[in-house]
């Protein structure tokens, strides 16, 4: 996303938190989208009015998974984002965790996979200073992008 798209979804979430909308923050790389992501995503909408995706850049998610992701560039892992019923903002970042953003953002609800304990979810603590929330949601096993990779790989080996 451009700056000045980002300006203007910060400037949107702030109207939804004027009219005492519920705005819910997850993050995520979501590289090779799949039903686990649609669950979680809708799970999370679910808690909420609305509905604000941080979503790591092509460079954070190197640093991350390494050389060779994301499979799908940002762009593209956005706009399929976008086209969920569930999402309802998405906001590219390039750090390696969404502190910054969250606290751009200022969440009523933090919100991650339940492979995240509570605890190790990056930003809770601000989330709780401005009295909102944090959640862990149910996990969707046997469904990770690592794993569709995995398979793609045993079933094509080079």
């Amino acid at each position: 996303m451009k700056p000045s798209d980002s300006i203007d979804v910060l400037k949107a979430i702030e109207l939804h938190r004027q009219a005492q909308e519920r705005v819910v923050f997850t993050n995520g790389c979501f590289d090779i989208l799949h039903v686990g992501h649609v669950r979680y995503l809708t799970d999370a909408k679910a808690l909420g009015d609305v509905l604000v995706v941080g979503l790591n850049s092509d460079a954070s998610v190197r640093r991350l998974k390494g050389p060779t992701r994301p499979i799908v560039p940002e762009a593209e892992r956005a706009e399929l984002l976008l086209a969920l019923k569930a999402v309802d903002y998405v906001l590219v970042f390039d750090e390696d965790t969404p502190l910054e953003l969250i606290k751009q953002v200022r969440p009523k609800l933090l919100v991650k996979g339940g492979d995240w304990s509570v605890d190790r979810i990056v930003g809770s603590d601000f989330v709780a200073s401005i009295g909102g929330e944090t959640r862990s949601l149910p996990f969707v096993e046997g469904r990770s992008t690592t794993d569709i990779i995995q398979r793609i790989r045993q079933t094509f080996p080079n």
